[in-house]
Order: C-alpha cells, then structure tokens, then sequence
C-alpha cells in the first residue's frame, strides 16, 4: 500500500537528532519558552523574511490571538464582520468566531479553491473590517487583487498560512499577519500540536507575545486578557531539526506535482491549477472527479491510500447552524469532488509512476 502520508518515513530521517535534542531537553531541565523555542522563533522569521515569529500552541490559537491582539490595539471591535472562503478548513471560521467577530463567506475560484476577489466587493458592508485569506492546499491566493480591495476599502488582511509554509509569491506583496500550523502532517510539521504567528508589526508582536502567556510580558504582571497558548520547548526542538529542509522538501513536492500533472491524462479527472511558480507548494495535490467514491476504492484496491480534504464543507457543519440555510454552489460542489493523492519528499519516482499508471488507466 502507498501511504497518503508517511508520518514514520518522513520523520526517521531525524531520529538521531530527535533523540539528541530530546536528551539535551532533560538535561537543561527548562521545559516552557526555553532556548529551542526562542531559536525557532528566530530561525522561522528569517525562513519567512520577518521580523517576528511567536510561536504559540497550534495554527487555531495563532489565528485568535491576531484577531484578537488587533482588538487591544483599537483596529478591531467585537461583532466586527471578517470576509472569510467558504472554502477552507472550520478552523478559519472559528478563529472569527472565537475573537466575537462575525464571518462572512464567499465563494472561491473552482480553478484555485481559493477565494475569489471578484466576490468579494458585493460582501463588504458598513461592518466590514477584515478579509481573512487562505491559502488552500499550499498554493496563495491572489494577494495583489486582494490587497487593492482592502485599500480601497480600508480593511485589515490576516493571511491563514497553515498550508503554506515556504510558498512564496512572485509579486511585491505588502507584508500581513501570517498564522502558521505545524501540525504533523504540514509542510513543516512537529511531533504534536504547535503553531506560529509571524509578522513584521512591532506592536502586534508585543501584545501576541504577552497574550499566548496569560496576557503578561513579566511574571505575575498581567496587562491583557490573554490564553495560555505556548509552542512546546520540546515540539520547537524538533521543527530546529526539521527546518532546514523545508525549501528542498517543497521542491520535492512541485517536482512531484509537475510529474501528475504533465502525467496523468484522465477525461474524468479534474486536475489542479498550477503556474508553475512558487507560490504553490503542495501541501495537498487535489484533483476533481464526479464519481469520488468509485475513484477512491478503486486506488485503495490497487494499493493507493487517498484522502477526502474536506467531505463537508463548513457552512453543512453542525456546528455552525446559523450558516446551514445558506448556498455556495462552488463551495459545494468542490467538497463533493475533491479526492487528495500521496504527495510528500519521500515518495519514491517508482511510487509516483505507480499512482500515474493506475490513475491514467481508471
């Protein structure tokens, strides 16, 4: 069987160094914003071209505590409304909801399965303060048509990274509070939860820092209301390890994508846009089919593991009633097609073949 995502194989490539640095975790005996942290925090601004990097307990939290953090600064108010994809993962939408702001969907491109700027002017209201952008399954959106809507109407960009660590985009691009996951699975994932916010405000730094740790810059001085959101000592250790290799990681990760796509030739299957450029770096590679299911036990029976990203969209979600009468076509019928195959640095060109092969003859 070909793993969707082999967490072990990926990961042994550091065993050696997991176990040193876990040993030297011991014997410094410091187990809370330590150095491996501070060194991560300085290590991943400079791999994003940064001032700041906070890291924080998980790609959630870093999310709330920007929204947040801009209510401290005056920027934001509570029951503000935040443009968000009906598109993404619930955790952009609960991030809105967490810091008392009010979500508003809009369709993205079916092309991109990100947002789409020619819907977004007709969402904007009086209430309108913020555009939460995703950048879906890796690849950015399009930030420069974004960006001069935002101008124009004097809103604040929160970029949700989660999927996006290294992507970069060809354009000078004005720089926006980024959340990042480090997730097991990400691009750059841990050995547990942990997240980042990375920015080049110096304000917004302050208060994140104070936030993620009950709000105090100095023991036992608490100056905002804030959570306990502290990426693990442990956890950053390991994202020291694993760093350097991102950007050739991610460059496994196109060279795999430009094989499926100059490869598979299929009439039933949609496959993905890419330009070719860096600002995609495959976190997922999401084709379209109209028989899923069929598609999908097909590979697992010729020993292919597929994953669904995302089966129900979230404004279907129980959780987010309020949402459940409305429509989003596009929306819907992405999360109704979409069926993601193995992509990461250690699967093998015979692998790649493999899955070609089978796809191609579906």
């Amino acid at each position: 069987m070909i793993k969707f995502y082999d967490l072990q194989k990926i990961n042994q490539r550091y065993e050696k160094a997991f176990h040193e640095k876990t040993e030297q975790f011991l014997q410094r005996g410091w187990y809370i914003l330590g150095d491996e942290v501070k060194l991560f925090e300085e290590n991943f601004a400079s791999f994003c071209q940064s001032k700041h990097c906070i890291g924080v307990g998980n790609g959630l939290d870093a999310l709330v505590l920007i929204f947040k953090a801009y209510i401290e600064l005056g920027k934001l108010q509570k029951g503000d409304e935040v443009i968000v994809p009906a598109n993404t993962y619930i955790a952009s939408i609960l991030a809105i909801i967490q810091a008392d702001f009010i979500p508003v969907l809009v369709e993205p491109k079916l092309e991109t399965y990100n947002l789409n700027p020619d819907l977004i002017a007709e969402k904007i209201t009086s209430k309108t303060k913020a555009i939460l952008v995703v950048h879906l399954y890796g690849q950015l959106a399009e930030m420069d048509k974004i960006e001069a809507i935002a101008k124009q109407h004097n809103l604040l960009i929160v970029e949700d990274a989660a999927q996006s660590h290294g992507a970069h985009y060809p354009l000078p691009i004005t720089d926006y509070p980024k959340a990042y996951s480090f997730y097991p699975s990400k691009n750059l994932g841990c050995l547990g939860d942990g997240g980042a916010v990375v920015t080049n405000d110096d304000d917004l730094n302050k208060i994140i820092r104070a936030m993620r740790n009950y709000g105090s810059e100095q023991k036992y001085v608490n100056d905002f209301i804030g959570i306990n959101s502290r990426l693990d000592e442990l956890q950053a250790a390991f994202l020291n390890v694993k760093l350097p290799d991102l950007a050739l990681d991610n460059q496994k990760r196109r060279q795999i994508a430009k094989r499926y796509l100059s490869e598979i030739k299929n009439d039933k299957i949609v496959l993905p846009f890419y330009d070719g450029s860096a600002n995609h770096v495959f976190h997922l590679f999401v084709i379209r089919t109209e028989n899923r299911n069929e598609l999908q036990e097909y590979l697992n029976e010729n020993g292919i593991q597929t994953l669904i990203h995302y089966p129900i969209p979230p404004h279907q979600q129980k959780a987010l009633a309020v949402f459940n009468a409305l429509s989003f076509p596009i929306t819907e019928k992405i999360h109704r097609e979409v069926l993601s195959l193995p992509l990461s640095p250690v699967l093998t060109k015979e692998e790649v073949s493999s899955i070609i092969q089978v796809l191609n003859s579906y």
